[in-house]
């Protein structure tokens, strides 16, 4: 299912001309967790974390621990995973970020 803060993410990495990602790429079978975005060949995922400031799921303590399982495991296998909020989606950090990571060439 897509949010809409991941639509609106899908469409700033448009506007951008970024490599089109990999949506929900499930990244550790069995496990059922997924990235909302992500490069496999660079393994590069983007999570977007909505309801930050609401008590949504990542910020309550069973969401927030499972999260860290997730994201240390993503780490172990060799994943850099960026985190962005809904706030950080309205300024230029998460492109520049992403730009540093998929297109190192072009800084």
């Amino acid at each position: 299912m897509t949010s809409k803060l991941e639509s609106t993410f899908a469409e700033i990495l448009a506007q951008h001309k970024l490599p089109t990602p990999v949506t929900q790429y499930r990244f550790a079978p069995p496990r059922r967790w997924s990235f909302d975005f992500a490069w496999p060949d660079k393994q590069v995922a983007v999570e977007i974390e909505g309801g930050t400031w609401i008590g949504g799921r990542h910020s309550t303590g069973v969401g927030f621990a499972k999260d860290c399982e997730k994201y240390n495991v993503a780490a172990a296998n060799g994943w850099c995973v960026l985190r962005f909020t809904t706030n950080h989606l309205k300024t230029s950090y998460p492109i520049l970020l992403l730009k540093s990571r998929l297109t190192p060439d072009s800084l």
